[in-house]
């Protein structure tokens, strides 16, 4: 129909979305998830610990919206029951390495670092459409390489002290790009918000018995960290992005996800007035590049096509 490009309608949300939701959705879900160090570093619990109060304090939230929307919690084929526990799996793992990483390396190299399977999942993305890519595509993933290499390279600082953590986040990375790659095929069976709920009922014991065994203070003096990174950074920038998942194919997803060291210069220029240089407006400028230069190059109006092909 001729307004099909024009708005969308979200499955589990019974109303119609406008086409530039998805968009705003995926880029909005990044800036909250890229603010999310700054609370595992406030937060007085151990940093696995930090992961598992992120999760089982958004659960309650995560089960309600869910059901609010009208989206299945019970009742789920076994094949798509086990994706989704193994995603909530492989990103309480990614939380647990990345949270150990922040709190023994910078926080840009976190940033750097914690964002590397955003390159598996560019890879993934051009791979899986068995052709060379189109200009546009080369274009993107060169651009998004280039500003990411821009901005990390003008923050990033090779320490021997840090390079247990560098190495964390590094690892944390590579979970995570597993967990989109992961999800995105169950998203295109099952809504958001559920999605994240099993998720999170998965990763949550994963989580709380790997801080026991470290011997991480669990139980905090202080929530306030604790409830923003849960509704920051879980429900808000996880559901955000997990909603995006349905309608833009890995390739856009992964230059997405090179959006949040663009965050992260822009709050340390905004907030910490550390200095923001012509590179770091460079870099930036070629990651809003990339993104532009991916969407365009999608080969249908239809953004969602690529993830809920038959």
């Amino acid at each position: 129909m001729a307004s099909a490009t024009a708005a969308k309608v979200a499955p589990g949300l019974g109303r119609v979305l406008p086409g530039w939701a998805p968009i705003a959705a995926l880029l909005a879900g990044n800036v909250a998830l890229a603010l999310g160090p700054w609370s595992v570093r406030w937060a007085d619990s151990g940093p696995v610990a930090a992961g598992f109060w992120r999760l089982a304090l958004a659960i309650p939230f995560l089960l309600w919206l869910a059901r609010r929307e009208g989206q299945v919690l019970l009742g789920l084929p076994r094949d798509l029951m086990a994706a989704v526990i193994g995603a909530g799996v492989l990103f309480a793992a990614d939380l647990a390495s990345w949270h150990v990483g922040i709190e023994t390396t910078r926080l840009g190299n976190a940033t750097l670092f914690g964002n590397a399977g955003s390159i598996i999942i560019m890879g993934w993305g051009i791979a899986r459409l068995r052709r060379m890519p189109r200009p546009f595509e080369t274009a993107a993933f060169v651009a998004a390489l280039a500003g990411a290499a821009i901005l990390m390279g003008r923050s990033l600082e090779i320490d021997a002290r840090s390079l247990v953590g560098d190495l964390f986040c590094i690892l944390a990375g590579f979970f995570y790009a597993f967990y989109i790659l992961l999800l995105q095929g169950a998203r295109a069976r099952l809504g958001n918000w559920s999605l994240l709920t099993w998720a999170s009922i998965a990763g949550a014991p994963f989580l709380l018995v790997l801080a026991l065994a470290r011997g991480e203070p669990v139980w905090p003096h202080h929530w306030g960290p604790l409830i923003a990174l849960a509704l920051g950074s879980q429900v808000i920038g996880q559901g955000l992005l997990v909603y995006a998942l349905k309608h833009f194919s890995p390739l856009i997803i992964g230059v997405a996800l090179l959006t949040q060291p663009v965050v992260s210069v822009a709050v340390g220029w905004f907030v910490f007035g550390e200095a923001l240089g012509l590179f770091d407006v460079a870099g930036m400028a070629l990651v809003a590049l990339a993104l532009v230069l991916a969407r365009k190059g999608e080969p249908s109006p239809e953004a969602e096509a690529p993830s809920t092909a038959a």
